[in-house]
């Protein structure tokens, strides 16, 4: 049996006990992050109790073939402008928000792009909380906080890190929402539309999606993302975004006929059809012809088409090379709204 008069106790309270040693004169520190670990519970906390009030629980109703559902959503101006995801409100008849006091009040669309899968609706009341958004991008490795009502359970809150910036995701249109963060702070179904804030409580972005087979992958689409786009939905009810008038996928060219084009791509985007009286067909684009370039930047993808138009508005007037058989040609064409989505 050992003798316990020779035990060397470590006194936790007391990390300068003369008998806390590592077996040589430095002594033990028992809890050497503890200073780290509260600066880190300091900012968690802090950064909720400033931007928590502004979460809401979204609450819609379907018609009688769509059910309805929740999602959550972040309060932006005091006189009830909220937003949410777009597939958060898609097939809503009726919603309602839900506050953390327990407030259930009516709330209307004021618009929504299914390209970035952002919405804002209204609710009904004024002289709310709110929360603003972060000044600065979301940096690789900063504190991640999403704040949401997963499951229904108001006011949850998980914290992560960002863990990568600049991701692409696929919207329920087919564009690429560009600059999305990728992020670790645990997200379930009912997180959607919440917000994911810094430090100091600022929305970096808002919650978007989750890969379910996966665990501490979450995607936000970023702050600046989420601010122009609910100044273009405030102010006109959509997003005004250029339209060329064609269908097109992206095009391998082989060695030979880039050769022929001088050009080094090994890819571009071939017309599959145009809208008869479009901007292309206007402008002499036929079927099987090859874009190269437009606004003077290569189009190497269908995405690299989608970004450009994104970039310039309605009535932009556009440069565009494109190849037709082993010829290199250049037309200027002025873009119009894209049509609604059916």
């Amino acid at each position: 049996m050992a003798d316990v008069n020779a035990l060397r106790w470590v006194n936790f309270d007391n990390g300068n006990d003369e008998d806390s040693r590592d077996g040589g004169d430095n002594p033990i520190d028992p809890v050497p992050d503890q200073p780290l670990f509260d600066a880190y519970s300091r900012a968690v906390v802090g950064a909720v109790e400033r931007t928590g009030p502004a979460v809401v629980s979204v609450r819609v109703r379907g018609d009688r073939q769509r059910r309805g559902g929740a999602g959550s959503g972040v309060v932006l101006a005091p006189d009830g402008y909220v937003i949410t995801n777009e597939h958060v409100v898609r097939a809503a008849r009726e919603m309602e928000v839900e506050f953390r006091d327990g407030r259930s009040v009516p709330a209307d669309p004021v618009g929504t792009d299914p390209s970035t899968d952002l919405a804002v609706i209204r609710v009904r009341a004024a002289g709310l909380p709110f929360a603003d958004f972060a000044s600065v991008a979301a940096r690789t490795g900063q504190l991640a906080i999403a704040i949401g009502d997963p499951f229904g359970f108001q006011a949850t809150v998980t914290a992560g890190v960002v863990s990568a910036v600049g991701r692409s995701l696929r919207a329920r249109d087919g564009r690429l929402i560009e600059n999305i963060i990728q992020h670790t702070a645990p997200l379930n179904p009912g997180n959607s539309g919440g917000a994911l804030v810094d430090a100091r409580g600022a929305i970096v972005g808002i919650n978007t999606a989750i890969i379910a087979a996966a665990q501490g992958i979450g995607f936000a689409i970023p702050a600046s993302t989420a601010r122009w786009v609910v100044s273009q939905l405030i102010a006109q009810g959509r997003v005004r975004r250029g339209w060329l008038g064609v269908t097109a996928r992206t095009r391998p060219l082989d060695r030979r006929r880039a050769r022929a084009l001088e050009t080094q791509q090994s890819s571009g985007v071939e017309i599959m059809s145009c809208v008869p009286e479009g901007p292309a067909d206007r402008a002499g684009l036929r079927v099987s012809d090859i874009l190269l370039e437009g606004a003077g930047k290569p189009l190497r993808s269908i995405d690299d088409l989608q970004r450009l138009l994104g970039e310039h508005a309605p009535g932009t007037e556009v440069g565009l090379l494109f190849a037709r058989g082993v010829a290199r040609q250049s037309v200027t064409l002025t873009l119009v709204e894209m049509p609604p989505a059916r």
